[in-house]
């Protein structure tokens, strides 16, 4: 039986595919905790070590870094 999730799906990835536009995973090769920064870092053809660091700056501001890195976490899907 097709859900609407199904069909939606398809329908995403037929657009991606046709456009050429890449996806955001986490990483499974380049990970330390959860694969968000190898992921990103992947994604913008940059090295994940500028990642760490920037998010680990982050932490020290204001806005929460840490819940926004474990709901990237939750988010973005494994390759």
């Amino acid at each position: 039986m097709m859900t609407i999730r199904h069909i939606t799906k398809g329908i995403f990835n037929t657009y991606i595919k046709q456009n050429n536009m890449k996806k955001l995973f986490r990483s499974t090769t380049d990970n330390r905790i959860g694969g968000v920064c190898g992921g990103i870092a992947e994604y913008t053809n940059s090295d994940p070590t500028i990642w760490r660091l920037l998010f680990l700056a982050l932490i020290c501001a204001p806005f929460p870094m840490i819940f926004m890195y474990c709901l990237a976490w939750i988010i973005i899907p494994k390759k």
